[in-house]
């Protein structure tokens, strides 16, 4: 950050600095699966203050809250490449090796992109609390502190979760059979 006697300096103090709690809070809420908070505050510092070098900036906290939120969403966008690269390399190394079952990877796959639906049906809440719970092995104190909500409604909604995940596959094992 720029050096506090500056004048850049004073204008981060004066019109970014403050806003730093409301921003990390509101990542942790929106992008829980951005990763490190503190990376994408401090890029986000860094981008506001380059753009000030070209331009004036008329609602700082405005630009830096659309700073951030782009950065997570790139973020994101990344991991999600990266988690379907790694399925998908997985997958297909299974298909490839000639000493596995075929018809074992095959289940296996189609049991994932199950699952995957399933958590992609569930509420916003719920889908974060069980995605960092279960697939991230997050504890219920980590995953309260990165929602920024309290262990109790970590509790709640995962027990809320869990309950509707074993309603999707109870309803999907009453559905009669598609034909060929």
């Amino acid at each position: 950050m720029p050096p506090e006697n500056s004048e850049q300096g004073r204008w981060f103090a004066e019109h970014l600095r403050p806003h730093e709690p409301m921003l990390r809070a509101w990542l942790r809420g929106q992008f829980p699966r951005a990763g490190d908070v503190d990376d994408i505050v401090q890029e986000a510092f860094m981008r506001v203050l380059q753009a000030r070098e070209d331009r004036p900036i008329e609602s700082p906290k405005a630009f830096l809250f659309a700073t951030a939120r782009n950065l997570a969403l790139a973020r994101v966008r990344h991991l999600r490449v990266e988690v379907d690269f790694a399925l998908a390399e997985s997958a297909l190394t299974g298909v490839c090796d000639e000493s596995a079952d075929v018809a074992d990877e095959v289940a296996r796959a189609q049991e994932l992109e199950l699952l995957t639906r399933a958590i992609q049906s569930l509420p916003a809440r719920c889908r974060q609390v069980i995605t960092l719970r279960r697939i991230y092995g997050l504890s219920q104190k980590e995953v309260a502190a990165q929602l920024g909500i309290a262990e109790h409604t970590v509790e709640a909604q995962g027990t809320i979760g869990l309950r509707k995940l074993a309603d999707f596959f109870e309803r999907l094992e009453r559905r009669p059979p598609r034909r060929a």
